[in-house]
């Protein structure tokens, strides 16, 4: 979470988060062709162009006015990209992997960034905007992959949890997608998720990732 909103803390953040933002949504769209539906690339909502998955409430209103009122929390969404589940070839299961996708996504970028982390301090290369932006990188990623990792539609996790469920069940817990951002959000401000959710498995992917680059850790 950002709690420093100057000029450079947001220079800082900007890039690792469009990136993060932009291939999550783009990861997506591009396993959803895979497993045979189209309407995400047809819509060029598969690109790394990031003015294709802004969402002018989720991602400018709701991020602004948040900032405005000196809110220690910045949330939002990017524009959800389309997926016509009854085009996947086996929907129930492939529809498990077009949600971890942007996710799976996260957890790369993560890892990616840690590297180049490593790499800078290894090389002594002690340029503060990039080892600054590194970690910012780092702690995006793996914040946006288990904020949406959360069971609740619309969030990936949601997703995923409801075709794990049995019909009745599934159906039971897609009511609620109209109103789960919401949910989120009030979770998310009396610190629910932030205790119970985020911070127990943001440990658990850091740990994750350091165990991952620990031969190149090393080598440095």
């Amino acid at each position: 979470m950002i709690t420093d909103y100057s000029i450079q803390a947001v220079a800082i953040n900007a890039i690792p988060l469009i990136f993060a933002i932009t291939i999550h949504e783009a990861a997506h769209g591009y396993a959803a062709r895979k497993f045979g539906d189209n309407t995400a690339y047809m819509m060029g909502r598969v690109s790394l162009n990031p003015a294709k998955h802004i969402d002018p409430v989720g991602t400018i209103l709701i991020p602004l006015l948040l900032i405005l009122t000196g809110s220690p929390f910045l949330v939002g969404y990017a524009k959800p990209v389309p997926v016509n589940f009854g085009r996947l070839r086996n929907p129930r299961i492939d529809s498990i992997w077009v949600a971890l996708a942007g996710p799976g996504s996260n957890f790369a970028q993560a890892l990616i960034w840690l590297i180049f982390l490593i790499a800078l301090v290894g090389l002594g290369i002690n340029e503060k905007f990039l080892v600054s932006m590194s970690q910012a990188g780092v702690t995006w990623n793996l914040g946006l992959l288990v904020f949406n990792l959360f069971p609740l539609p619309p969030l990936d996790g949601g997703r995923i949890l409801s075709s794990l469920l049995p019909a009745r069940q599934s159906i039971a817990l897609g009511r609620l997608e109209p109103w789960g951002f919401f949910i989120v959000l009030a979770l998310v401000f009396t610190g629910v998720i932030g205790s119970l959710w985020m911070q127990p498995l943001m440990n658990f992917f850091e740990w994750l990732i350091l165990f991952l680059t620990t031969p190149l850790r090393m080598i440095f």
